[in-house]
């Protein structure tokens, strides 16, 4: 295990993740929100977006934590494992909540600075609709992996522990 994407709904835990995944292995952490995001989430340009993804993609040993699904390809091109926290939409939405008040009006440590925490119905709505409009096609796609690729599908936070467990 070189190069890891973790991927999932937002609220899932991609960033706890990928930091215990991070600390259990060796492999340095990169949460792509915050090279996508700029202050006051504003999105990066699409063209430097993709060149930036595309130059974290070409590095030796990662865990790139994020969805992105206009960079999925990058990638998946060269991840040898994929991790998918594919937990229920009660779940993430719960999370998102709690996150909001803890951080709110703050920037959490995975967000560039400028990026304050706050309430965002379009956010609520993304979270809400994602395992029943984004589930399908991710995992049509991950089922697709290349020979070699680890694909590992969690449900809940007892099975990714299970998984950590076992690096240690």
């Amino acid at each position: 295990m070189q190069r890891v994407m973790v991927i999932g709904c937002c609220g899932a835990g991609k960033s706890t993740f990928a930091r215990r995944l991070g600390t259990a292995t060796g492999l340095p952490v990169e949460h792509l929100d915050r090279h996508y995001w700029l202050p006051e989430w504003t999105a990066a340009d699409p063209d430097r977006w993709r060149s930036t993804v595309t130059a974290l993609a070409a590095r030796e040993r990662w865990i790139l934590d994020g969805n992105y699904g206009g960079t999925l390809d990058l990638r998946l091109a060269r991840a040898d494992t994929v991790v998918y926290l594919d937990y229920s939409t009660a779940t993430c939405l719960w999370r998102i909540t709690k996150r909001s008040l803890s951080y709110f009006g703050r920037a959490r440590p995975d967000v560039p600075p400028g990026c304050r925490e706050r309430f965002d119905p379009d956010f609520y709505r993304y979270v809400a609709t994602f395992n029943r409009r984004r589930r399908g096609p991710l995992l049509d796609k991950l089922a697709r992996h290349r020979p070699g690729q680890s694909v590992r599908i969690f449900q809940n936070d007892g099975e990714a522990e299970r998984y950590l467990a076992t690096l240690r």
